[in-house]
């Protein structure tokens, strides 16, 4: 079916994007792999092609574009090379939305400006040892000085995704008591320097997957953060968390459409190539039907999430709605490309291959950004069960 979620302008970014990942990515994906994140300089030529800066305003470096379209373009283009951009996600899509939301001006101006250019990446740190979802449970503690000048920041937190590389860190503390009507209250976000005495990067956790996504934990040793660096306002940080999963789960299902899609090209690209009992695989009935069933699960992946994009640019995206989209999209690309894997036989396994890479990182989509469980609750709560 002909997709009209796109225009001229996003095409075009496109193809940039296409040209920029052949020439500048490809060649030395292995290596980014092997070294567990693509070098620090990579971020600043994000920088130099405006790919980090599109939904940041005009005034602080940015394109100033509203829409999300042109993140799904990027999406699309690096899961369909093979690639990722490593942290870019995170920055970008996650982050992002953070500081354009919450921050003062002055933090806007402080901060913004070297977001847009690769010069300080971002991360966000949530999770704890020992909480996972339930971020009611969080322990990280910032104590506010007697004079207000600064918080004192205590506690640990773990699978931060751009942990290693991060230059500024949106940490979620406790701040203040919880209620007994409320485990959620008393949480704020601190904007903590990851040059601050006392804040220190632990394991760079392994992966099965997502091998150019540097994850790591990070600790706090009494570390003092300006009250300044404070986003928005305090105890308000559950409630800005909430605010922002919609994006989060969206491009989370975006993902899921756009590698069920690649996982299908490079299945059909293969059974083409590859011969067996003296023919293509191709020519295979099992191999027409299994490709035929594919096929139709990314045609119907790809409607949800263009539905879904148009509504979160029209500011309709719900939470229940970025919910479905997430669990569709991301249980179906599932089994699109375990599928597809399996019509590479033996090489499907070998990480040479994309479809290898693909099977291993899509495995998390389920998992971050709230389970699959926990889409399923909010989803039982929205038909009012």
């Amino acid at each position: 079916m002909r997709r009209t979620v796109f225009n001229e302008d996003h095409e075009a970014f496109r193809e940039m994007l296409r040209d920029f990942i052949d020439k500048e990515v490809v060649p030395v994906y292995h290596e980014w792999e092997e070294r567990g994140h693509p070098p620090r300089d990579f971020y600043n030529r994000l920088g130099e092609l405006g790919v980090l800066g599109i939904q940041v305003p005009q005034e602080f470096g940015g394109a100033g574009e509203a829409s999300f379209k042109f993140a799904a373009v990027v999406v699309e283009e690096t899961t369909r090379a093979g690639v990722s951009f490593g942290n870019y996600t995170v920055h970008s899509n996650l982050v992002l939305p953070y500081l354009m939301k919450y921050a003062t001006e002055e933090q806007k101006r402080r901060w913004l400006p070297g977001f847009v250019s690769g010069d300080i990446m971002t991360a966000i740190a949530m999770t704890e040892p020992g909480t996972g979802s339930d971020l009611a449970s969080i322990q990280t503690r910032a104590t506010l000085s007697e004079d207000g000048t600064h918080y004192i920041l205590n506690g640990a937190k773990t699978f931060i995704s751009g942990g290693v590389l991060a230059d500024l860190v949106l940490v979620v503390a406790r701040t203040g008591p919880a209620t007994p009507e409320d485990r959620r209250a008393g949480l704020s976000v601190l904007c903590v320097d990851s040059s601050a005495e006392g804040f220190a990067v632990g394991r760079k956790l392994q992966k099965i997957g997502m091998k150019t996504s540097d994850t790591a934990e990070l600790s706090f040793t009494d570390v003092r953060v300006p009250a300044q660096n404070l986003l928005g306002q305090e105890g308000e940080g559950f409630a800005y968390l909430s605010r922002n999963l919609a994006q989060e789960r969206l491009s989370i299902a975006l993902d899921g459409a756009a590698t069920a899609a690649a996982a299908l090209r490079f299945a059909t690209s293969y059974v083409k190539d590859r011969r067996v009992f003296g023919k293509p695989v191709s020519h295979f009935q099992n191999t027409k039907f299994v490709l035929a069933e594919c096929a139709t699960e990314v045609e119907a992946l790809q409607l949800f999430a263009d539905r879904a994009l148009e509504l979160h640019d029209a500011g309709e995206l719900t939470p229940a709605d970025a919910a479905k989209a997430k669990l569709f999209c991301t249980e179906a690309a599932g089994r699109v490309i375990d599928k597809c894997l399996q019509l590479h036989g033996g090489y499907g396994y070998i990480t040479e291959y994309p479809i290898a890479r693909l099977y291993a990182d899509t495995r998390v989509t389920r998992i971050y950004g709230g389970t699959s469980e926990v889409m399923k609750t909010i989803i039982a709560k929205s038909i009012g069960l």
